[in-house]
């Protein structure tokens, strides 16, 4: 039998609620997985979690403050055949597991992504947002495929990979990835990249019926947070692409440019009265900042600035 470890990797005390709905889902899935919680460099919420938690393994992020270091922690935590990784904040549906392990039984699958459905703040709902941008705020977004099938790269919040191929990959590097409330990103699409390219022929699936529901704070349902997030996507994507080459980075991006976002730009339009107006605006701010994150990035040209904690510090990014 494939055994199967579920890694979720939590920063802060502000998501306890969170984070307890997150593991308890885990803990659920009827294929009895390994939990792993890992506390990102928090010593009281590991303290926290290793009480509420006796019966799981409680583990410190052993590298770089960041998810990527996490999760690193994670696989290295487990000998499980398959790890799977879900967000703190996210909380998974009784079968998301059981969906993504069918996928798995394929021997050219190495990883499957399931789907990730907003939960949105009852006081805002889901704002500016269409579902074009969901992506955002970690969410499937429109645009990605309806059905199962094979993809480039799999969404965070909710993923599994064959642990043997992580660790042939060289696990998730750091210079890329959320760093506390820095909102970077891509560590997962850099990964599934890699494997492909040190295991030639294997295959990442799209399980849209291995669901999970993430929650969206209300401090994201904001203009200045889609600003923010979009332009550090931008930074993330310059870093991928200086590790990765232009080609396999930005293929399905620039899909999503010319073919996604002009059509979700005209059918706003056409509904200014009902709130259009808004989402159409989002939609060209968050394009603009992607760009301009992206050449700052290529700007900085292996330097990436983050803000661990309080103080600001410069990590070296653009090299394998």
């Amino acid at each position: 039998m494939t055994s199967v470890a579920v890694v979720i990797c939590a920063y802060t005390q502000l998501r306890w609620g969170d984070l307890q709905d997150s593991v308890e889902s885990a803990k659920r899935q009827p294929e009895r997985p390994e939990v792993i919680v890992v506390i990102d460099h928090e010593p009281e919420l590991f303290a926290r979690a290793v009480a509420r938690w006796p019966e799981l393994r409680v583990l410190e992020n052993t590298e770089e403050r960041g998810l990527s270091g996490a999760r690193n922690t994670g696989v290295a935590g487990t000998d499980a055949d398959v790890v799977a990784f879900l967000d703190d904040d996210a909380t998974a549906d009784e079968d998301w597991l059981g969906h993504m392990l069918a996928a798995l039984d394929d021997p050219d699958v190495v990883g499957v992504g399931g789907r990730a459905t907003p939960s949105w703040p009852t006081v805002t709902g889901a704002g500016p947002y269409s579902d074009e941008l969901l992506w955002i705020v970690g969410c499937s977004y429109a645009g990605l495929p309806e059905t199962a099938g094979d993809v480039r790269n799999v969404i965070g919040s909710s993923m599994a990979f064959r642990r043997e191929a992580i660790l042939l990959a060289g696990g998730f590097r750091e210079g890329l990835g959320r760093v506390g409330t820095q909102p970077l990103g891509c560590e997962e699409t850099e990964l599934c990249i890699r494997i492909a390219q040190v295991r030639p022929g294997s295959r990442i699936r799209h399980e849209p019926r291995s669901n999970v529901s993430h929650r969206v704070s209300a401090d994201r349902v904001t203009m200045r947070y889609l600003r923010r997030r979009s332009y550090y996507e931008g930074i993330s994507k310059a870093v991928l692409s200086r590790r990765v080459g232009t080609g396999d980075s930005l293929s399905s991006e620039s899909t999503y440019l010319t073919r996604v976002i002009p059509g979700a730009v005209a059918r706003e339009l056409r509904s200014v009265g009902r709130g259009g107006g808004l989402r159409a605006f989002a939609i060209a701010l968050s394009v603009l900042s992607t760009v301009v994150g992206y050449g700052v990035g290529r700007f900085l040209g292996g330097v990436v600035v983050v803000a661990p904690a309080n103080r600001v510090t410069k990590q070296p990014v653009g090299t394998l």
